[in-house]
């Protein structure tokens, strides 16, 4: 038996502003990540420090990074949702 297409697809409208933030939020997260990396090399005794509870800042700054990542998609996806709806609701219209 044979299904039809799971969802149409069509010309995406909000490519280049979704790519455009895209690559912006990759940037902010390398930056951040830049120093992390930075600490670790030029400094690696700080990253042992305890700073939250009996966690040092090498554990805590690693989960940290993990979460902002998250929270990053999330906004992302958040953004481009919003995109999709206005530009392709505009395409609707004409």
């Amino acid at each position: 038996m044979q299904h039809g297409e799971a969802a149409k697809l069509g010309t995406d409208h909000a490519q280049k502003k979704k790519q455009k933030l895209g690559v912006w939020l990759f940037w902010v997260y390398t930056i951040v990540y830049a120093i992390f990396v930075a600490i670790g090399v030029t400094n690696y005794e700080m990253m042992g420090k305890i700073v939250m509870g009996s966690q040092n800042l090498a554990v805590v700054f690693g989960f940290g990074l993990i979460v902002f990542a998250i929270i990053l998609g999330i906004v992302y996806n958040q953004i481009c949702t919003g995109y999709e709806n206005k530009l392709n609701k505009e395409e609707d219209k004409k």
